[in-house]
């Protein structure tokens, strides 16, 4: 048997990538998981049943969760999303920072962990050999799912609309760089291109007051600027069904699931030139910026927003590149959990 840890996924009212991993991975189980919260586990779990995270966890959060681990009364398997909050603690929930380095040293005892992009998986390996953790399990990459609310995939191109707009999905918060995107899209304004920018997201308790007040001030200048705090994935549907282009400045990532959920819905992406989006980004349908570059990313946005030969080749190539699925991904989980490898 196979318990999904859905502790903090259960009871979250929003929709964050860590959330959507365990959500969209326990639908596609179906019946191969039972979704277990803690303190139960210690109760339903028996000799060869397999304990699976993908959530974020440590002693003081889970009282016992230590000892629940070494005393191996199941196998472990656990799902690693990123080190941001070690590279990036200055703009990282001081909660988060503090509980990281014991979650990534748990996981060092667990039987078998999938980092969800190659970028993640070194950082994880990494950071093992700078503690001096000599014997870890073995950490395979896991392919996310791009189609984010089950519906299926946009596969014809988008048509050439008078206008445009612009989406950019996350949590409105440093890491994210909606004060930089929104200062890009200020002197496109200026130079007279009409456009609209949406951004989406909820807002960072710890940081993202600000941003939000940036947002509001500059809303009452500019009337191409939205703003949806929260959104539905229905609501975010609707807004991609008739974006030009998402665009993703963020400086950090684990994997990047906005970028791949756009692909899913024939959206192309301009995207911050990282390493971790480019494992997605450079098999078609987006266009990677070199990150924080002000021009650069200017004459992107201008590009994709009034050259429309370069964005038909742009959706046609988001329509025709492979993309992953949770199905996939549940299938690559299940396949290693039964002994079958990655």
């Amino acid at each position: 048997m196979i318990f999904l840890d859905v502790t903090k996924a259960a009871g979250s009212r929003h929709r964050s990538g860590l959330v959507r991993v365990g959500t969209r991975l326990g639908q596609n189980f179906d019946l191969a998981a039972a979704a277990v919260a803690w303190p139960v586990w210690d109760r339903a779990v028996k000799r060869g049943d397999w304990f699976l995270t993908p959530e974020l966890f440590s002693e003081s959060e889970r009282p016992g969760f230590t000892a629940f681990l070494e005393a191996r009364p199941c196998r472990f398997a656990g799902i690693f999303h990123d080190a941001i909050p070690l590279k990036h603690p200055h703009i990282t929930w001081p909660q988060s920072v503090a509980r990281h380095p014991e979650y990534m040293k748990l996981l060092s005892r667990f039987d078998r962990v999938w980092a969800v992009s190659e970028a993640s998986r070194s950082e994880l390996l990494g950071f093992w050999r700078w503690q001096g953790i000599e014997t870890v399990p073995p950490v395979e990459v896991l392919a996310l799912g791009a189609d984010f609310d089950g519906a299926p995939r946009t596969s014809t191109r988008k048509p050439i609309l008078p206008g445009g707009h612009l989406v950019c999905v996350g949590i409105l918060e440093p890491r994210k760089n909606q004060l930089f995107l929104l200062e890009v899209c200020e002197a496109l304004w200026a130079d007279g291109l009409k456009f609209e920018l949406h951004v989406v997201g909820r807002v960072n308790p710890h940081f993202g007051a600000p941003i939000l007040a940036r947002l509001k001030a500059a809303r009452r200048k500019y009337r191409g600027l939205r703003f949806h705090a929260a959104a539905s994935d229905a609501e975010v549907a609707r807004l991609y069904a008739t974006a030009r282009a998402s665009v993703f400045p963020t400086i950090a990532e684990g994997c990047g699931l906005p970028l791949l959920e756009s692909l899913w819905m024939g959206v192309p992406c301009v995207c911050s030139d990282l390493p971790v989006l480019r494992e997605n980004a450079d098999a078609g349908g987006c266009v990677a910026v070199a990150l924080n570059d002000h021009e650069a990313w200017k004459i992107a946005l201008r590009r994709v927003l009034t050259d429309d030969d370069f964005y038909r080749r742009l959706s046609a190539d988001v329509v025709t590149r492979p993309l992953p699925t949770w199905a996939d991904a549940a299938r690559t989980v299940l396949r290693g959990l039964h002994g079958g490898g990655s």
